[in-house]
């Protein structure tokens, strides 16, 4: 008797076990993946650079002791303080971007949502150029940052608004209303543009909108890996939630969720993430678009796998599109938008027709 009962239990962890194992090897592949994108992105460049010249550098710089300097200025000088900071951003961003658009695809349980297509980075992109082209110093360094920040979080805040209807958020009217409030943020971004005097800014600005990470340097990381570890923990902690609300809005109130007050604290969050990334990258969209369907495929629809997967493959797509828009016009340099627009427009379509019916839900 006791065997019987227990052969069950036993059968039913086989599985679970085993799909531990395989999430671990996955996990361990990508971060492995990871390391060598940046060593090759690193090592890819007009002036080549051996592997184990890019490390010892690296090595020497964190603990000088570790490694014996013999190497020219210059090349410690393109690998340090020019590839290494341009690479992990790229990282950085590429993994915040993924990582919103899972989380936003879960809320508004729409196939198509991303922080473009919801308006958040024409909203970041708005507080930002403000910033360059009228010369706003409120916060210092963190301007920038913080009128990113700002500029999501009011797009945010118009989009929430204009698509409630009768008490409800429908899913189809969110997309709809993002796609309006994208317009007319791009709109005053245009403005604002088009009556900047300076010339040259608005040569930097416009680059910028269009996604770059050529102006990357070491004091531009910190805030952005902050926000991308703190966000991405915060959001896996709520993977539960995330999956209720995926599911469906009566699912996750039968769970106990507070679905409006859980909405608004989750739009706050990647509104923050957004606008921080847009800050030190400009506008590089269909990242969080594309990520997080691949991502599925790998692992399904569970958040707690799917957002740490979901970091580790959008920073390795991100850092070898760099890669790209450094080497395929070399020695001038693509927008990464460019890039990820090309990529991501016949995967937009491409889903679009797939989910036929995912504007018009509910």
């Amino acid at each position: 008797m006791s065997q019987a009962a227990t052969t069950p239990a036993r059968v039913a962890a086989r599985p679970l076990a085993a799909s531990r194992l395989s999430f671990g090897a996955l996990l361990l592949t990508l971060a492995a993946t990871l390391l060598l994108s940046v060593t090759l992105a690193v090592m890819i460049g007009p002036v080549p650079l051996a592997p184990a010249l890019v490390w010892r550098v690296a090595l020497h710089q964190l603990v000088p002791s570790l490694v014996t300097p013999d190497w020219e200025a210059f090349q410690a000088n393109i690998i340090w303080e020019i590839r290494f900071p341009r690479v992990l951003l790229g990282g950085l961003v590429g993994a915040g971007l993924a990582v919103v658009g899972a989380t936003m695809q879960a809320l508004v349980r729409n196939p198509l949502a991303d922080p473009y297509l919801l308006g958040v980075s024409s909203g970041a992109s708005l507080g930002a150029v403000a910033v360059i082209l009228l010369g706003i110093t409120w916060f210092g360094v963190f301007s920038l940052s913080v009128a990113a920040f700002l500029g999501a979080l009011l797009a945010f805040v118009a989009v929430y608004v204009l698509a409630r209807q009768g008490g409800r958020l429908t899913t189809g009217r969110l997309v709809l209303a993002g796609v309006a409030v994208a317009y007319v943020l791009s709109a005053l971004t245009n403005f604002l543009i088009y009556n900047a005097e300076d010339s040259n800014q608005v040569r930097s600005v416009l680059f910028w909108m269009l996604g770059g990470l050529g102006g990357a340097r070491w004091d531009y990381l910190g805030l952005p890996a902050l926000a991308l570890v703190l966000g991405t923990c915060l959001l896996t902690v709520q993977s539960r939630s995330l999956n209720s609300l995926s599911v469906g809005e009566e699912t996750a109130a039968t769970l106990g969720v507070d679905t409006s007050g859980f909405r608004k604290q989750i739009f706050a969050l990647t509104s923050l993430l957004t606008g921080t990334l847009v800050a030190v990258s400009g506008g590089i969209g269909f990242v969080g678009l594309m990520l997080p369907h691949i991502v599925r495929l790998l692992v399904g629809a569970d958040h707690r796998r799917l957002l740490p997967v979901a970091a580790l493959l959008g920073a390795i797509f991100l850092i070898w599109v760099d890669v790209l828009a450094r080497v395929v016009v070399a020695p001038q340099e693509l927008p990464i938008g460019i890039i990820t627009a090309l990529l991501g427009a016949p995967f937009f379509i491409w889903l679009m027709r797939r989910t036929s019916g995912a504007l018009g839900g509910s």
